[in-house]
């Protein structure tokens, strides 16, 4: 709930105002319980722990990995289950490809997804359902009570396609940058899409003001289709449009994420339909080699990773082109927490 609404609670009547940014700034801060609110009149912290609860969410399962990853897997009132990962950054290399020193949350917004990409474990469970605001905000919370300094960053980048669930996702990302709250900076928070246009169009007019992150994969059309499927994603003529409505928009450049895969997108074909694309936009490119997940297939064939010639050899292309290129690193491979990997139990 937003401070607003908190004020509108049926047993806040008689209370001063000020009580709701307390209870909301007590929440920010990881509160679990109303016992803990002490700056709360007791009368008022009995009639909260009657009538709400803080959490609906539950912890069933965390695992570690050697590079700092925790995976959270997490259960729901109706007994679905998602996945929520916090990413600890690698020291920042000679090239500049990672920063340092940070913890990033990386948050689910569906239970399952519709989108169906062939080289994602998620998108093989299919679609369950929308995750409610509340549900993404204690993603949140609970991955920043087990960080050790605080997570800095968001990425909306875990299970499901936050374009289709952008309602409660705005509503969540605004309690979280709620400067009486959590105080995240917008600029710190990025929604990845795999191409919803409307969507597009959607933040590019209403907001939420974070950054954005296409999962392009390939700009060649028709082996985007083979590999994402769903009929919602926009065309690629229709999805350049609605980036530049987007920059227009916000003035700030868009990341392209492609994920390589060996023997299918990683070929000087590739490098060049994807630097036409990137004409006329603002841009970072940030290639992601393939995190395997077993039983993913192509046309009846197993996926592979890209071999390192190949990585390189497309990196190397791109930035002959004067493209900004970033390498995605695989942190979370170890605890199946990597891109692409949600959902591998």
């Amino acid at each position: 709930m937003t401070p607003r609404e908190l004020e509108a609670l049926p047993c806040a009547g008689g209370e001063k105002k000020f009580r709701a940014a307390q209870i909301f700034s007590w929440i920010a801060r990881g509160a679990v319980s109303f016992d803990e609110m002490d700056n709360l009149p007791l009368s008022l912290r009995k009639k909260l722990e009657s009538a709400y609860r803080l959490r609906s969410v539950s912890v069933s399962e965390t695992l570690r990995g050697a590079d700092g990853t925790v995976k959270l897997r997490l259960g729901l009132d109706d007994g679905a289950a998602i996945e929520a990962v916090l990413l600890k950054a690698r020291e920042t290399g000679a090239r500049g490809d990672e920063d340092g020193g940070r913890f990033t949350a990386c948050l689910s917004t569906q239970a399952g997804c519709p989108a169906g990409c062939v080289f994602c474990k998620t998108g093989s469970l299919g679609f369950l359902r929308n995750l409610s605001a509340a549900e993404i905000v204690e993603q949140f919370l609970v991955l920043n009570s087990v960080s050790k300094s605080g997570v800095s960053h968001v990425v909306v980048m875990g299970m499901g396609e936050p374009l289709l669930n952008l309602e409660a996702l705005g509503k969540a990302l605004g309690i979280i940058i709620h400067p009486e709250g959590i105080g995240l900076s917008k600029r710190r928070i990025t929604v990845s899409t795999s191409g919803i246009e409307s969507g597009i169009y959607a933040l590019a007019e209403k907001g939420p003001l974070t950054e954005l992150a296409v999962s392009l994969t390939t700009a060649r059309e028709d082996l985007r289709r083979r590999l994402m499927p769903f009929a919602g994603l926009a065309g690629l003529e229709g999805l350049k449009k609605a980036l530049k409505a987007w920059q227009q928009n916000r003035g700030r450049r868009v990341t392209l994420e492609t994920v390589l895969l060996g023997g299918i997108n990683t070929t000087a074909d590739d490098a060049e339909a994807l630097v036409r694309f990137t004409r006329g936009l603002k841009t970072a490119i940030n290639v992601i080699p393939w995190n395997p997940v077993e039983g993913l297939l192509f046309e009846g064939k197993a996926l592979r990773a890209p071999e390192r010639a190949e990585i390189d050899g497309f990196r190397a292309r791109l930035e002959a082109a004067g493209l900004t290129v970033t390498r995605r690193y695989r942190r979370g491979q170890g605890v199946a927490g990597a891109c692409g990997q949600l959902g591998v139990t």
